[in-house]
């Protein structure tokens, strides 16, 4: 099933809950997913993003360095909790007999998947199908109609059987969706006491989960979860790619700022022209801080997440046990990036990947036990010690080279120390081109302003007078792109010695 029908039949669901239980789902920490407005769905951009995912690393390995989707992206996205209890327990090999007494509804022996009609029509979701002519609104209207009848309208043991099978659709359909057609209930023995859900950290979960989906193949174009979150970190961090549409200014969480932007330009097209914009974007164009400027007005949900933001910590999802590194990008912390040593997958004695092909009842909490004691003391914090990022750039290019870039024209077709340093050197001189031209650019402007206020200032400024606003803004500007143009050009030039001194080694090794 398609990912924005899916988002229409939870809503619908959602919307057809009446008030209390409404009420309920938000103390569980998702009600502010549901006054996100509906997205669409962007595959380019996702396998886009994908094809940059290591897994070792779980990190975007772009030219300019790695990146990460934070527990802060998370709960400013989409305002899921990042805090409290790890999302984490019993795994069993079957839930039939689990989902016949918490449900009432059929599981097959040895399967975690319910069927999806059989549980869209226990919510009263009959003929979910979308009618000829009918509009989006209209259409989810009438699910919401439909489906109210069915609920339990009081408190009581049927409230709570209905409030359960809509979790599992809102789990399985949407927060943590899968590929097929049916729906995973692995989460169902976390829901068997209603009252204990609101206390895991779904938002963590979630985060795991997107690790896992962005590891799967590049050739797939769907996204595993809630869609919108990956998109909208792109919007924010990579602005210049021009995906996104701001549309809706000021409103929380940030994803209901936001909409995918229109391209009427076959998949195959749009991907190689966003794999070039990436490969040749510019370094000074990308945002690691995109919420400096914000708030907390609106976000309650922020304060007991602000001690979880900026650590390094283990994610859990049941058997998915997943790091955040986010030491790997301390620029995003305002650091400068210091050398680390890159993960490797040996390194890290993973007690499982993926809740596929489990057997056996496990209990994760007792199996991943070190792991839930790192999320229990909230991880590591990250120390700078660094005051330049080159040396971690040049160990970036060693360890990856040609790798990071995607488009054809960037392709590298030799492999070693020297094609490493060839990418790393090539992505230094685009960085100080494009810090050349807005240099260039501000002068002129600066100029302008100048020349435009030279007659009417001159008076002011003979009686001591001071600048305009602007031509001080413009100034400042210049100064600090200047500042950031000369930084750029140590680095080529570090770079080109660094290249011409492996070059040298190479020779004598010949």
């Amino acid at each position: 099933m398609r990912a924005r029908v899916s988002w229409t039949l939870v809503l619908a669901a959602f919307l057809a809950l009446p008030p209390f239980q409404r009420e309920r789902v938000d103390e569980m920490g998702f009600g502010q997913l549901f006054r996100i407005e509906r997205m669409r769905v962007d595959p380019t951009l996702t396998q886009a993003l994908r094809s940059r995912w290591d897994t070792e690393a779980s990190a975007f390995a772009f030219p300019w360095g790695h990146m990460i989707p934070s527990l802060e992206d998370v709960s400013r996205i989409t305002g899921l909790r990042v805090y409290g209890r790890a999302v984490s327990g019993y795994t069993y090999p079957c839930y039939h007999d689990l989902a016949e007494r918490l449900l009432d509804l059929p599981v097959e022996r040895r399967s975690s998947l319910v069927p999806r009609v059989a549980l869209q029509e226990s919510l009263g979701l009959f003929e979910a199908g979308k009618n000829a002519g009918e509009t989006e609104d209209e259409y989810l209207e009438r699910l919401a109609r439909v489906s109210r009848r069915e609920l339990a309208s009081e408190p009581g043991p049927q409230a709570d059987l209905d409030l359960r099978r809509f979790l599992v659709l809102f789990l399985g359909r949407l927060l943590f969706t899968t590929r097929g057609d049916a729906v995973h209930c692995r989460f169902l023995p976390l829901l068997a006491d209603l009252g204990e859900v609101g206390g895991y950290a779904w938002g963590a979960a979630f985060l795991a989960h997107q690790f896992d989906g962005l590891s799967a193949s590049e050739r797939q174009t769907s996204t595993s979860g809630f869609y919108p979150f990956l998109q909208v970190w792109a919007y924010l961090h990579l602005p210049a790619l021009r995906r996104g549409e701001l549309t809706r200014t000021g409103l929380v969480p940030i994803a209901r700022r936001w909409d995918s932007r229109r391209d009427t330009r076959h998949l195959a097209d749009q991907l190689e022209h966003l794999q070039e914009a990436i490969d040749s974007y510019p370094y000074l164009d990308v945002v690691w801080q995109p919420y400096l400027g914000e708030g907390d007005e609106g976000q309650p949900w922020l304060v007991q997440a602000r001690p979880y933001f900026g650590r390094s910590v283990w994610l859990h999802a049941l058997s998915l046990v997943l790091p955040l590194n986010l030491f790997l990008t301390q620029c995003s912390l305002g650091l400068r990036q210091s050398v680390v040593e890159f993960p490797v997958r040996d390194r890290f004695r993973r007690p499982g990947r993926s809740f596929r092909g489990l057997h056996d009842t496990t209990d994760w909490r007792e199996r991943a036990r070190e792991q839930v004691e790192n999320w229990e003391r909230k991880g590591k914090g990250v120390r700078p010690d660094a005051t330049t990022d080159d040396a971690y750039l040049q160990a970036y290019a060693l360890k990856y080279g040609g790798k990071v870039y995607k488009s054809a024209r960037h392709q590298v077709d030799v492999t070693g120390e020297i094609a490493s340093l060839r990418a790393l050197l090539q992505s230094a001189v685009q960085d100080r081109e494009a810090a050349q031209r807005q240099v260039t650019e501000l002068r002129s402007e600066l100029e302008r302003v100048r020349g435009a206020g030279a007659g009417g200032a001159s008076s002011s400024r003979s009686a001591g007078g001071s600048p305009s606003l602007m031509e001080a803004r413009l100034a400042g500007a210049v100064l600090r792109a200047e500042e950031a143009q000369r930084h750029l050009e140590e680095r080529e030039r570090d770079l080109e010695m660094t290249h011409e001194h492996v070059m040298t080694l190479q020779s004598e090794r010949d």
